[in-house]
């Protein structure tokens, strides 16, 4: 078996431990060895090659991981901004700053007043933003 197919099944079983471990650790070390391999094809000198991947295990972990982490991080968000906030809803129940409930869209969520003003039931509100599963809303015009 040639060095550089050795180095390809090597980058294999990293990202297969990666697909069990979470933390984008593993797959640091797979691109290190799809590099190494790459250049076990233009060189056999053994430091050489371990030295290329020390450097691209390096390179990844401070490049290529924060981006894949903050990808990740990024995909896993509610989609509660993008439906909701800027939105005008009903008050079903008055809102203050302790209590209330909107609907929007159907469904019905707590509501605090984003200003500390009382809202009565049956008036129009716009979202302004959201904490877990309270809406804070304003008054609507």
């Amino acid at each position: 078996m040639a060095l550089w197919e050795f180095l390809v099944i090597c980058g294999i079983c990293f990202v297969i431990l990666e697909l069990f471990t979470p933390g984008m650790f593993f797959l640091n070390f797979a691109a290190a060895a799809f590099v190494t391999a790459i250049a076990a094809l233009f060189t056999s000198k053994t430091i050489s090659l371990v030295l290329v991947f020390f450097v691209m295990s390096f390179l990844s972990f401070v490049f290529l991981r924060p981006l894949l982490l903050k990808k990740m991080t990024k995909e896993t968000e509610t989609g509660v901004n993008d439906k909701y906030i800027g939105n005008i809803a009903k008050v079903v129940e008055e809102v203050t700053s302790d209590s209330g409930v909107i609907t929007i869209y159907g469904e019905r969520w707590e509501a605090r007043s984003n200003n500390g003003s009382v809202i009565k039931a049956d008036s129009n509100v716009k979202i302004i933003r959201n904490e877990s599963l309270i809406m804070y809303v304003e008054k609507s015009e």
